[in-house]
């Protein structure tokens, strides 16, 4: 069989819905082909192993929520101070809320980390290299905080976008609220 690049995002992709809806008993080879509508055993030709499986979901989990290089060029434009660091939140929370399978798919990666060495090694080093880049992009933005405020971000955010995917505790919080109050109240208020 001829291996393509279309066909291994075609099946990444599969991997990610699979994942967010059945969860990780329900990700095998045989339910990526199912999903992704292609003959049995087609999975198993592009991922050999359940570990390559959840690289290339974590691969395609990353394109898939990269920002958009327009919507980031205009905030770009805007002169930094907390205004602009909650502005880039708020896009980050549209773009994990705008794609719920590959948000739900990497929670559930997470889950499954707690439980598989290889998978929780596979995603702490995506995770990390996510943070390092997220603190680089803060100080080169010439945004406020520093590392410790960027963490304490993933934190929250984890914890606003399962809010936001699953059972709200508060159904009337808009999650750019919630983002605006935290950076208000996390960040220390910029220069008069």
């Amino acid at each position: 069989m001829v291996r393509n690049s279309e066909r291994r995002i075609q099946l990444a992709d599969a991997a990610v819905r699979v994942l967010a809806r059945q969860g990780s008993r329900g990700l095998t080879h045989r339910a990526i082909d199912t999903e992704a509508d292609v003959p049995r055993g087609t999975a198993s030709n592009y991922f050999a192993t359940r570990d390559e499986i959840v690289e290339a979901i974590l691969a395609r989990i990353g394109e898939r929520l990269t920002p958009d290089p327009d919507v980031h060029a205009g905030l770009a434009r805007r002169p930094p101070g907390r205004e602009l660091f909650a502005a880039y939140l708020r896009d980050i929370v549209h773009r994990l809320t705008g794609d719920p399978d590959a948000t739900l798919a990497l929670f559930e990666l997470r889950l499954e980390a707690a439980r598989r060495p290889a998978v929780a090694a596979t995603v702490a080093q995506w995770q990390r290299a996510g943070l390092d880049a997220d603190v680089a992009f803060n100080t080169r933005a010439g945004l406020p905080g520093g590392r410790w405020e960027i963490i304490l971000f993933h934190y929250a955010l984890d914890g606003l976008i399962l809010d936001q995917l699953t059972v709200p505790i508060d159904e009337r919080v808009a999650a750019d609220e919630a983002v605006d109050v935290l950076v208000n109240r996390l960040l220390p208020p910029d220069p008069s």
